[in-house]
């Protein structure tokens, strides 16, 4: 690609938040909490042209991911055979902007579903509510929650942040990431995050304290007006029902005037798929890899 990649840095925010809500689909991949937090990982770095900004990832190998902009108005015959050189993979792409690129008359481009890339969007009432056969066991292990320990929810604020933190490293040590890189990066990313709390625009969190101890958190941000984005949800599973009961009590005290959360993908892991279906999404964001060649 013959553009400038640059590594991300939290000031770019103001600017990269500009061309994202410019998208008409926004994936959870591509919020600015997520970029900044994964750059280290996968070694992202953007580059910017006059109507969008580019993604690139470096780690293990050179892929794109969706540039981030005004989809509908951009030049894209043009900007695929001046910007885009050889053989070009891309991953992530939204459905939109994946139907965008077919309808165009440019090089031969293979489009291919990404299943497990595919973000979960579930009705914030339903999971509040947790109405009917569908919700039956979510519902019972809440209240077996709130009927069996003293408990306390509150929100995630700066002076509280290093109790956190200092969850997140019990929950690492309880699953052991270390043994695992996928849970080590994540780990490593929720840190990151956490640490600059304050810096990054949008962090909504919560926490569920059992006689004053740390049992549960979330953190989310708003993607959209319609649309709460769920990050993480960790819960020390010694407390039955901890992660129904911060599922439920986040979304009922910051889900008003939100139609919809998005809880991210499963990464074609089967027991994470199994639980995001548990509890009944109401649709998807899909995402393709795209081949232009």
């Amino acid at each position: 690609m013959s553009l400038l990649f640059k590594p991300v840095s939290i000031e770019i925010q103001n600017d990269y938040l500009r061309f994202f809500h410019k998208c008409s689909q926004k994936a959870s991949d591509y919020s600015f909490v997520n970029i900044w937090g994964w750059a280290d990982e996968y070694g992202i770095e953007l580059a910017r042209d006059k109507n969008l900004i580019w993604i690139r990832q470096t780690r293990p190998e050179i892929v794109y991911w969706a540039p981030v902009g005004d989809w509908e108005n951009a030049d894209w015959e043009k900007i695929i055979e001046t910007d885009i050189t050889g053989y070009s993979v891309f991953i992530r792409v939204p459905e939109t902007l994946a139907n965008i690129w077919k309808n165009c008359a440019i090089r031969h481009m293979d489009i291919k579903e990404a299943r497990g890339h595919w973000d979960y969007l579930y009705s914030v009432k339903d999971l509040v509510e947790l109405k009917g056969n569908r919700f039956h066991k979510k519902k019972n292990l809440f209240s077996q929650f709130i009927k069996s320990y003293n408990h306390e929810y509150i929100p995630l604020t700066p002076d509280i942040i290093e109790q956190a933190v200092s969850m997140q490293a019990d929950w690492c040590t309880w699953r052991d990431c270390e043994a695992t890189e996928t849970l080590s990066s994540e780990n490593r990313v929720i840190e990151k995050i956490l640490k600059v709390w304050e810096k990054l625009y949008g962090l909504k969190g919560g926490a569920l304290k059992v006689d004053g101890k740390f049992v549960a958190y979330t953190v989310a941000e708003s993607i959209a007006d319609d649309t709460l984005l769920i990050h993480f949800e960790k819960a020390n599973q010694e407390y039955k029902g901890a992660y129904q009961a911060i599922n439920r009590v986040f979304l009922e005290k910051n889900g008003k005037g939100y139609e919809k959360v998005n809880r991210e993908q499963d990464l074609d892991d089967e027991s994470l798929r199994k639980a995001k279906l548990s509890y009944n999404p109401l649709d998807y964001i899909k995402k393709y890899r795209v081949v232009i060649s």
